[in-house]
């Protein structure tokens, strides 16, 4: 069965409902995702939206902030749009009836975050992202112009080599999506697409990411021809919880801004040995000095200290992560947190230009899944909420409703293919390629890397690559073997750019480079050489 619409937006978080929001007013919106609406990464954001509102405050310290955290790789016209462009859309989520903080005057209540240095960190608590993602999805959910398919897994973005047709120029016929529910593969065909699918956190062992992130939208647009940009800069969030039941829980950054101490297990501060900010440090700066206390005692976590500040204020402005920690026996406001890095965020992605568009006709990317190159080399913190509605607004600014009409050679795009597949019990070498891909990419490409592990982890890759392959060809397509298929081709773009790059930069410090020898910005570029 063929599905037509005007506007085809592949992911539920912030990006896909402020894109989706956006879009109604032009045409049909099909939004698909492959758990249910509220699930994403977005719905895990503890931290905040970071904007210029107070009078003490303007853009240019928010885009010098920006730049110095994104190590010289930002681009610079991107960061400033985003900077002055954001107060009014955060504006627009607050009349939309997002609950953020607000002081006694009625005023947004601003806070500050590692690498900023003034107050404009818009709060909803600590559950920041989860306030925006449930005001969107109410919204989105209202209009009559937004049909939303949950359990929808994108399997491949159409293309003309999907038609039988010469790949060049590339252009986006749509997505090929499995119905989780029945395993039915449908072709959808839009006008426009936009990739807003997330982050891929999942490649390593240690992760804050729900468990949907799995790189989706970065591997299906590899496969179709899109550039990928700078994938070397994975940012580890310095503080995720350490226990064995506390999978996917960070600590937020806030929790530093308001005071938050990191300790090594005697109670010894130590963050003054590694950045002039301290506690306060950028989070690459902070996730490296973690790492390197670890590595030097031999311990498998250090502390986050709350403990010295008002138990009050604690449960008032981190009631989530106060009532998480204690459910796992840990008062934070009687004892300090034990803390870990883990794999957050994805810097680099699709490439596109400051209108959100990439090098493939009619594909549009936006939020995590995109390099727009707001973020360089380290993302600023709480800047991922803010970059999701700014390029969401300017996509829908850049399509022109007289000229949207279906590409030519839409009405060829055929039925999927389901020949020469057939099921299979071998089920355990998904589960089993998907634990070593997580182990070689933890072991060899995390916070500290080298040309000897880089290669190690890159012939290792490559078998996994293989066998996936394999697999996937001669196998009834599932949600989970999408899944390894596309982890596997986010580890590989991952190691092959973490190779290209010769220098420590950013989120990329490798021991065989250890100072940023490049004096200006120089990004990693990788395309498929399939198409």
């Amino acid at each position: 069965m063929k599905k037509t619409t005007d506007f085809l937006v592949i992911g539920s978080g912030v990006a896909g409902l402020f894109t989706a929001y956006k879009l109604a007013g032009m045409g049909k919106v099909t939004l698909v995702t492959k758990r249910k609406g509220k699930d994403s990464n977005t719905n895990y954001a503890q931290g905040g939206i970071a904007s210029v509102i107070s009078e003490k405050d303007d853009p240019e310290s928010h885009l010098k902030d920006t730049l110095e955290a994104g190590a010289g790789l930002c681009d610079i016209q991107a960061a400033r749009i985003l900077v002055e462009e954001g107060p009014a859309l955060v504006q627009e989520l607050l009349n939309l009836g997002v609950p953020f903080n607000l002081d006694k005057e009625g005023k947004l209540d601003l806070g500050r975050e590692g690498g900023h240095r003034m107050d404009r960190i818009v709060h909803a608590h600590d559950r920041t992202g989860k306030e925006i993602e449930e005001t969107l999805l109410n919204v989105v959910l209202k209009n009559p112009n937004i049909e939303v398919l949950e359990y929808f897994t994108c399997v491949d973005l159409i293309t003309p080599h999907h038609l039988g047709k010469k790949k060049v120029p590339l252009v986006c016929y749509g997505a090929y999506v499995l119905d989780e529910k029945n395993g039915e593969i449908h072709p959808i065909i839009s006008k426009k697409v936009i990739l807003a699918s997330g982050g891929a956190g999942h490649v390593y062992l240690h992760t804050t990411n729900p468990d949907i992130a799995t790189g989706d939208g970065i591997a299906c647009a590899y496969r179709a021809g899109a550039i990928i940009r700078n994938m070397e800069f994975f940012q580890f969030h310095p503080t995720s919880l350490y226990h064995e039941d506390g999978k996917s829980f960070l600590i937020s950054e806030a929790v530093r801004g308001k005071g938050g101490i990191l300790k090594r297990l005697d109670g010894t501060a130590f963050m003054q040995h590694y950045h002039e900010m301290k506690d306060l440090a950028p989070r690459d700066i902070v996730a490296r000095a973690i790492d390197n206390e670890m590595k030097k005692s031999g311990a498998g976590y250090v502390y986050l200290d709350t403990t010295h500040l008002d138990p009050q204020d604690i449960q008032k402005d981190f009631p989530f992560i106060y009532e998480k920690c204690l459910s796992f026996g840990i008062d934070i406001t009687k004892e300090p947190i034990p803390v870990v890095p883990a794999a957050h965020y994805m810097c680099g992605g699709v490439s596109t230009d400051v209108w959100g568009r990439t090098n493939i006709e009619n594909l549009y990317a936006v939020g995590e899944v995109a390099s727009t190159g707001v973020h360089g080399g380290n993302r600023l913190a709480s800047n991922s909420l803010l970059e999701c509605v700014v390029f969401a607004d300017r996509i829908a600014r850049d399509i022109r409703p007289e000229r949207l009409e279906y590409p030519p050679g839409a009405e060829d795009v055929p039925l999927w293919n389901k020949e020469g597949m057939k099921n299979t019990e071998e089920w355990v070498l998904v589960s089993h390629n998907l634990k070593e891909i997580k182990q070689i990419m933890s072991d060899y490409v995390g916070i500290v890397r080298s040309d000897l592990r880089l290669q190690r982890a890159k012939r290792r890759m490559n078998l996994i690559y293989e066998e996936v392959v394999d697999y996937y060809n001669r196998t009834v397509v599932s949600g989970k073997l999408l899944e390894l298929r596309n982890l596997v081709t986010v580890a590989d773009l991952v190691i092959r750019s973490a190779l290209l790059r010769k220098e420590s930069r950013g989120l990329h410090f490798s021991t065989d480079y250890p100072e940023n020898r490049e004096p200006s910005r120089n990004d990693t570029i990788i395309q498929s050489t399939a198409i």
